[in-house]
């Protein structure tokens, strides 16, 4: 098997490389730099330079390819030019016999269209997909664990021994550690059975925030307490990495949630049916908290 993936010297699609790998895979990530072959080639890859903008390149090195796993850059200046990448993988794939290509959405996706370009775009992409006649399967991760490891919240959890996060104290989420988002990812590969599904995927604790400081305190043997942080502080650290745009964006959904009466669901009960298709080892959060210990207390 061969598989190409999409978003490899992310946090998000990293793990995909190893996950791979486990299942003797020939694993070729794909990169617009140079600067990570190092780390590709360190994780088991084939690294290859490519732009998602650029269609010839990207049907170019999918020739004799088997699978895709595909995401999306998440901040992109401009969110539209995420359904022309899309748009680019798609036809590349139906043009050289990709036997399936596999979607990482980074995010639950809404069930129409909200005026959000970030979310709606995915919509498009959805529709494009499910039009191409490929074999697909989409993975719906809600918020990982890594996000923790953010500059908007780790420093408040070396510094100051909170746990920093945008969401109301009052909102659970299911917390989902990426190398378990990676392994879904791989399992809907070889699943042969799978060709046109979608998967809602999350953790299996469905934490409020200091249920999730009480765990994320059990991992790393220290009491940490939850910090609802306002938006607009979140937004301002957020500025710098995704643009004006993106952050007053993030900020605005942030700031939707602070005042809403009824929060969205980011947990999904039925997980146990899914691992029945796609039998993964979750990572519970004082497990993840654990091993990443040495990044947060200094």
């Amino acid at each position: 098997m061969k598989i190409l993936v999409f978003g490899a010297t992310g946090s998000q699609q990293f793990n995909v490389i190893g996950e791979a790998k486990k299942k003797g895979a020939e694993v070729i990530a794909a990169t617009s730099s140079e600067k990570s072959f190092e780390k590709l080639v360190q994780a088991g890859a084939t690294p290859i330079l490519a732009n998602l903008a650029d269609a010839d390149k990207i049907n170019e090195i999918t020739k004799d390819i088997d699978a895709i796993a595909f995401m999306i850059p998440v901040s992109l200046p401009n969110p539209f030019d995420g359904l022309q990448f899309a748009k680019n993988v798609i036809d590349a794939a139906k043009a050289n016999g990709v036997k399936k290509i596999v979607w990482n959405t980074s995010g639950w996706l809404e069930s129409q269209k909200v005026g959000s370009p970030v979310d709606d775009v995915k919509l498009d992409v959805k529709d494009y997909l499910k039009g191409s006649g490929l074999d697909y399967v989409i993975i719906e991760p809600t918020i990982y664990m890594e996000n923790m490891m953010g500059p908007f919240c780790a420093p408040f959890i070396t510094n100051e021994r909170k746990l920093a996060y945008p969401t109301p104290e009052a909102m659970p989420i299911g917390w989902i550690a990426s190398r378990d988002v990676s392994a879904f990812v791989v399992e809907a590969i070889y699943n042969a059975d799978l060709k046109s599904d979608s998967f809602k995927i999350s953790g299996l604790e469905n934490l409020k925030g200091n249920e999730l400081a009480s765990q994320f305190s059990k991992g790393v043997a220290q009491e940490i307490v939850y910090y609802p942080q306002q938006p607009k502080e979140f937004g301002d650290i957020l500025r710098p990495m995704v643009g004006e745009a993106g952050a007053n964006s993030v900020a605005a959904y942030y700031e939707m949630l602070q005042n809403a009466t009824q929060y969205p669901s980011k947990f999904n009960p039925q997980m146990n049916e899914i691992l029945e298709k796609l039998p993964v080892k979750m990572t519970a959060l004082a497990d993840w908290a654990k091993e990443k210990k040495d990044y947060f207390i200094k």
